[in-house]
């Protein structure tokens, strides 16, 4: 009896085998991850402290964690599981600056921790190879790295004007009428404002006034030649200086110097109307001093607010005498150095800003 051979077709042999394969991928697919560890296949790629590039295999953990959080979000945990796992996992919850430090404090370092390295970059040098240099984060504002002006602080000074100033009090019923006295508050005796008002400046020197330079810093010299006037405060030289209108500057800040040429000119400042009446008096200014330098005299300085959208027209730079008989003290190269107060200087005026 002749015996049968199994002949099998090209076309359906060619046709098993991409099934045979696909099975096979098919399975490869829904076996990966399924083994008890969860483990997947990857690696990352980094950079070591001596820019070689290095290879390492993602932790089998990495993975299983991924898989737990992927459960996390099918069913959902509470806060108590949550609490246990933390503590489990070796979090210390006590509040001290080692485990919270202070934000700001750690804003400062660059948010680096004590102990910890310093950030790094790489970079490729000209012979192709990788290299790595490690900085300290800058964490300087822009103020103190130069790329902006700091904002202007005004100077500290007393401020005069109509109904500022301290009234008079008022004894209780029965009380010594000679507690004023003692307290050096005479009854119905006059502000500061009302006397320095009452002796200025309607009878000022007018002809003459300094108008004020825009856009530019411009001196003013209160010399010999420089009027003088009788003020409540005591004789003194004084330049009247026209303002600018309110049209072009509501308010602004004037930046005023007074230099230090064998004694300084201590100024004090009235604002007055246009019909020359004050509106406010400014003394007692606590002025900076910046030292001499090779091309310029030291000076003392101050940050003025001015106001012509209040009907602020002129400005009297006068000094006074208990500004006469003071000095002004710096440090200087070799110590302590004592500046004279001088009934005449050299000024110099400018809008903040310009």
């Amino acid at each position: 009896m002749k015996k049968r051979e199994r002949v099998i077709c090209p076309m359906y042999k060619h046709h098993f085998m991409v099934v045979t394969c696909l099975a096979l991928v098919l399975a490869g697919c829904q076996s990966s991850g399924s083994g008890p560890s969860g483990s997947r296949e990857g690696y990352f790629t980094w950079v070591d402290e001596q820019g070689r590039v290095r290879h390492s295999p993602i932790p089998e953990s990495s993975a299983g964690q991924d898989d737990k959080d992927d459960n996390d979000d099918e069913g959902g945990r509470d806060d108590t599981d949550t609490a246990e796992e933390s503590l489990a996992s070796g979090y210390d919850e006590e509040f001290n600056l080692e485990n919270y430090p202070d934000g700001n404090q750690l804003e400062k370092d660059g948010y680096i921790r004590p102990g910890d390295p310093k950030p790094y970059f790489t970079w490729t040098d000209a012979q192709g190879n990788i290299r790595v240099s490690y900085y300290q984060p800058d964490t300087r504002t822009a103020v103190e790295k130069g790329r902006i002006k700091p904002p202007v602080q005004l100077t500290e000074a007393s401020i005069h004007q109509a109904g500022t100033d301290p009234e008079t009090p008022v004894l209780p019923e029965g009380a010594d009428p000679e507690a004023l006295a003692v307290l050096g508050l005479a009854p119905g005796e006059e502000t500061f404002f009302e006397q320095w008002s009452r002796q200025c400046c309607q009878d000022i020197e007018q002809s003459e006034p300094e108008p004020w330079q825009e856009g530019r810093e411009f001196g003013v010299s209160v010399d010999q030649s420089a009027p003088r006037h009788a003020f409540s405060t005591g004789e003194s030289h004084y330049r009247l200086i026209r303002l600018p209108s309110a049209g072009k500057h509501n308010d602004f800040i004037l930046h005023l110097k007074s230099f230090n040429r064998d004694g300084v000119f201590v100024p004090s400042v009235a604002f007055l109307d246009e019909s020359f009446a004050p509106l406010r008096i400014v003394t007692d200014l606590v002025a900076s001093y910046v030292p001499e330098s090779w091309h310029r005299y030291g000076y003392l300085h101050s940050y003025i607010p001015v106001f012509p959208g209040r009907g602020e027209r002129w400005m009297v730079i006068f000094t006074r005498n208990t500004d006469l008989e003071g000095q002004t003290v710096i440090e200087g190269k070799y110590g302590p150095r004592a500046i004279p107060h001088t009934r005449t200087g050299e000024l110099s005026l400018s809008r903040e800003g310009e």
